[in-house]
């Protein structure tokens, strides 16, 4: 009896290998060449559950907003404040527990986020986040004692640091190419919607003189809450976890409910490149572990996914879109002017993310944050001498960069953080990356939620807008952080990425670098052409 035959059998799977790498480099090429309406119209689900995700941050951002804006609120500060100079206020070290605890939380949630979200799944996770939440939001909105506010404010950071760190890396994993831009803009325009929403409520109802002026904030999240439950059971799971799960049939039933048919081919293609991606990856380093993140070319990876959203908090951020209306009050503000100028914020805030749509694929990623953070640095150096001239004038017009810092702000580094943060990690190590940013934020922001009340309020160091001199001098380091480490990634694939980082390209020749995944690209694109033309 002859023995088995295993040599050809190997030599088939070796051609089906082959044949499986022509067709991901060619269909990395088209998707390269495709306009970002092209891939709407080719890939329109994975574009809805795409928005899906970004709505569904929309809460993180309310939630996040509504921590800050409720200083603002009279009715907020004689409830859970005291008596000080003529005015209620809040006393400073509650403010800065309201406003640290979400962060603290936040912390822990995305680390956990990444752990969970690896074993149960991208969906999974996001419905227990969206539990813990609605338990949040219902402490906050019945209480009536500072430890109760307290309590519900941190319980909600767990389910928004999930929320975030989850529901982005999922966005990042079934985007198409042609989109990463634009909805990973969108994800910054998420953090823009919620406090505009919040803006709006409390202009409306932020001067009625009872609870309701601060209550209808924290009704309004159920809202998103809501919206966000009666989907998330309808969402396809990401085709990249079940992969990495060697889950393949369902992967590519993922994959057929995210708008990409087996009548085309186009589920096994998407399910080859993923699978390719995670193996070439794989060989680098074993082992789908938080330390892993800090291994070989990973270390560079983390550190330059998250370094944009470290630069955010070290610009400024917080006190721009926590203290902007109280900060307006004490320069001369009426109660009522004060909450229109927090739409204005808001409106400006929106604006320029929506011009961030076209500029983060024209400018590019790198050009328009470093760009970006220069001009950040002007702005807040004129209002820190703005400030310290005291006048009236010269304060409303402190006031005034606060609304010119938010548009810049969300036209360059507001948009291009989350960009890079999605882009750069590795594929095996999105959705801890994604964690590992988000908990790194909300470190930073932990920070300046204690610090900042010491800083501003009139009964601390009042130091008011001349924070800007603090955060101008910040900018500094970011800049120089950005220049020498911050590479471009525009229109790369993820393989491309790998390939970058793998070979140690210096981060300034990311732009230029020709990658051997382009040529076989270009190769396995002229290859069909002309099978094409002979057929």
């Amino acid at each position: 009896m002859d023995p088995p035959k295993k040599e050809p059998r190997a030599a088939v799977h070796h051609e089906e290998g082959a044949i499986n790498q022509q067709l991901v480099h060619s269909m990395d090429q088209q998707d390269r060449e495709s306009s970002k309406w092209q891939a709407i119209k080719n890939n329109p689900w994975a574009f809805a559950w795409c928005l899906y995700g970004v709505w569904t941050i929309i809460l993180v951002s309310f939630e996040n907003q509504a921590a800050g804006i409720v200083v603002g609120i009279p009715q907020f500060r004689k409830d859970f404040g005291t008596f000080f100079d003529g005015d209620y206020i809040l006393d400073t070290q509650w403010q800065a527990a309201f406003s640290g605890a979400p962060g603290a939380s936040q912390f822990f949630g995305a680390l956990i986020a990444g752990q969970i979200a690896d074993f149960l799944g991208r969906r999974n996770t996001l419905v227990v986040a969206l539990l813990i939440s609605f338990a949040g939001i219902t402490l906050e909105f019945v209480s009536t004692t500072n430890p109760m506010f307290f309590g519900g404010k941190f319980l909600n950071g767990f389910a928004t640091g999930t929320l975030q760190a989850v529901a982005g890396s999922y966005i990042g994993e079934i985007v198409p190419l042609a989109l990463r831009g634009l909805t990973t803009c969108l994800i910054a325009l998420s953090y823009t919607l919620g406090p505009f929403i919040v803006s709006l409520i409390v202009n409306f109802q932020g001067n009625t003189g009872d609870r309701w002026s601060y209550r209808a904030v924290f009704a309004a999240q159920y809202g998103f809450a809501v919206v966000s439950s009666m989907f998330v059971f309808f969402m396809p799971e990401s085709p990249w976890w079940l992969a990495s799960k060697d889950r393949d049939d369902a992967a590519l039933r993922s994959l057929h409910r995210l708008g990409y048919t087996a009548t085309s081919g186009e589920d096994q293609k998407r399910l080859a490149s993923i699978k390719l991606t995670l193996e070439e990856v794989k060989r680098e380093t074993e082992g789908v572990t938080y330390i892993e993140c800090f291994r070989n070319s990973n270390l560079r990876r983390t550190i330059v996914s998250i370094a944009p959203m470290v630069i955010q908090q070290f610009t400024g951020i917080v006190f721009a879109a926590s203290y902007s209306t109280y900060y307006a009050q004490l320069a001369g503000y009426s109660t009522d002017m004060s909450f229109k100028l927090q739409v204005i914020q808001q409106v400006l805030s929106m604006l320029g993310n929506v011009m961030s749509w076209y500029l983060i694929d024209k400018a590019g990623r790198r050009d328009l944050t470093l760009y970006g953070t220069m001009i950040l640095t002007v702005i807040l150096w004129v209002m820190g001498g703005l400030a310290v001239g005291g006048s009236v004038g010269e304060l409303k017009g402190a006031v005034a960069m606060i609304l010119l810092y938010c548009f810049f702000y969300n036209v360059t580094i507001g948009a291009t953080a989350y960009t890079v943060l999605t882009e750069t990690a590795t594929s095996r190590l999105r959705v801890k990356t994604f964690a590992i940013g988000v908990a790194v934020n909300s470190l930073f922001g932990v920070f300046w939620s204690f610090v900042l009340p010491y800083l501003f309020n009139p009964d601390k160091a009042n130091l008011g807008g001349r924070l800007g001199f603090v955060f101008g001098g910040l900018c500094f380091p970011c800049i120089a952080f950005i220049w020498w480490y911050q590479p471009e990634t525009r229109l790369r694939s993820y393989e491309e990425l790998d390939e970058m980082f793998m070979k140690k390209v210096p981060a300034r020749h990311f732009k230029t670098y020709r990658t051997e995944i382009q040529d076989r690209d270009e190769a396995a694109k002229t290859l069909d052409i002309s099978a094409a033309e002979k057929f």
